[in-house]
């Protein structure tokens, strides 16, 4: 903890002795950007994290916004560090909440408040061993029964961990996907994939097992789900909006559909919103990622007139030299 502090004096010291940055037309054009939703197109080395602590300050100094009322979304808890750090550093001053969370921790945060405005106890977060755990135990207990419920050909699978760690990933993008055992059943039967529907069903016996838990629990690929069904909620809606005036996303292109849903239910409607990305970036597809998300964002997410978002480009880039830059963009 002494380390970490020190380390973040040291990185705001440092950032308060230089200039801000001298930023390119595209870049300006982003921090200037009036109001509603915005898709900011950034490749490899175009200074994107750059630009977007520049539009936070902005918003801040320049225009009066609260910093409680700023929320920028990322992907990994070491990328909305960096972002933290980044902005208080130019703000040169601290702030009461985090500007800069991960989806997954906005998504808790808010189910934690929602619980606690109702007297409930906030739900349990199961971790990924405590998932896998779960998953193999009922796996194993199904397999010394006789493995009926799944195909013959799975059965001696049953009892390993590569298995479990498999079908825990896919019930894992199908809840992300908000795709409950009915759901992935019918999905199964119309495919003709009938290990979907044993995974359907072994899915609604895993999901019973924490019925009768005092206290709600929830996995990691849940929690997304999840808050975006609570923000469908007027009244939720209403407070969550009230609370955040502009929503920046970093890696767009890394979003998959409840991470869409959520955001089109707190900052949709022609909203601030300011998402950046590129989508010739987009690895994650196996985690649930759609890439479709970032090419549609002008359509899905538009002004207040209805008029598809603004795009802008930034296309200066400072860290690949020529030859590099030539070779990628072929």
């Amino acid at each position: 903890m002494l380390v970490d502090h020190a380390r973040y004096r040291l990185v705001r010291r440092a950032n308060r002795a230089q200039p801000p940055p001298v930023l390119d037309e595209n870049q300006r054009r982003v921090v200037e950007h009036a109001g509603g939703p915005l898709l900011v197109l950034a490749g490899p080395g175009t200074g994107k994290t750059t630009t977007i602590v520049e539009a936070v300050v902005d918003r801040v100094d320049n225009r009066g916004v609260d910093p409680s009322r700023v929320l920028v979304l990322t992907f990994s808890r070491k990328a909305a560090q960096e972002l933290r750090e980044r902005i208080t550093a130019r703000l040169r001053r601290t702030t009461r909440e985090p500007l800069a969370l991960t989806f997954h921790s906005y998504a808790y945060a808010l189910i934690r408040r929602e619980f606690q405005r109702m007297g409930d106890l906030p739900p349990r977060l199961l971790s990924g061993p405590e998932q896998l755990m779960e998953v193999r135990e009922l796996l194993t207990g199904e397999a010394r029964d006789g493995g009926d419920a799944w195909p013959e050909r799975l059965r001696p699978a049953l009892e390993t961990r590569g298995f479990a760690e498999e079908l825990r990933d896919f019930l894992m993008r199908a809840q992300e996907r908000g795709l409950g055992p009915a759901e992935l059943d019918r999905l199964g039967r119309e495919r003709g994939r009938d290990d979907w529907v044993a995974a359907a069903g072994f899915l609604e016996r895993y999901t019973g097992r924490f019925d009768i838990a005092p206290v709600p629990t929830l996995n990691y690929a849940e929690l997304v789900r999840v808050a975006a069904n609570m923000l469908a909620d007027p009244a939720v809606q209403a407070r969550e909006r009230a609370a955040r005036e502009v929503v920046f996303v970093d890696e767009y292109q890394d979003t998959d559909p409840a991470q869409e849903e959520l955001l089109r239910a707190l900052a949709g409607d022609g909203r601030d919103l300011v998402a950046v990305g590129d989508p010739d970036q987009s690895i994650y597809a196996f985690r649930g990622a759609e890439v479709d998300n970032i090419l549609e964002f002008p359509r899905r997410f538009r002004a207040a007139d209805r008029s598809e978002a603004p795009v802008v480009a930034l296309r200066t880039c400072r860290r690949s030299g020529s030859a590099l830059l030539a070779a990628s963009r072929g």
